[in-house]
């Protein structure tokens, strides 16, 4: 979870121009933007690695393996997608810049779904040398 955190904080900071805050806001607003949004990516992380656990506990898997891992990523990019289809089309909570790519057929930038795809596989590679 520590390096899921820091990664999550580090993709954070990097898509911030992609977002029409980065050009609105002011220091403090994209300081805050970025804390809360890391925050949020720790508790989805949390979550899926705890709904992924008990399948695997249910299911018998290995804690680290690879069924564990491809769990854990499909329920943070499900939750992402409906979290940043709700924020930006429905509630307009916040709004991609025109350099975001933009998947229309869901409505979620490309960079928030990229890094529900690294920052966990990374996590999981790094979790699983240590291991051994």
């Amino acid at each position: 979870m520590v390096f899921t955190t820091i990664g999550n904080l580090l993709w954070e900071a990097a898509q911030l121009p992609l977002y029409t805050i980065w050009w609105s806001g002011t220091p403090h607003q994209l300081f805050v933007a970025v804390m809360h949004c890391t925050a949020g990516d720790a508790l989805i992380a949390s979550s899926a690695l705890g709904i992924a656990s008990a399948v695997a506990r249910t299911l018998r898997w290995p804690q680290l393996g690879l069924r564990m891992a491809i769990t854990t990523i499909f329920f943070g990019v499900a939750y992402t997608i409906l979290s940043e289809w709700l924020n930006v089309e429905v509630w307009r909570s916040w709004s991609y810049t025109t350099t975001m790519p933009v998947l229309r057929w869901v409505g979620t930038g490309l960079a928030p779904l990229l890094q529900w795809l690294a920052v966990p596989s990374l996590s999981f590679a790094v979790a699983t040398a240590r291991e051994r």
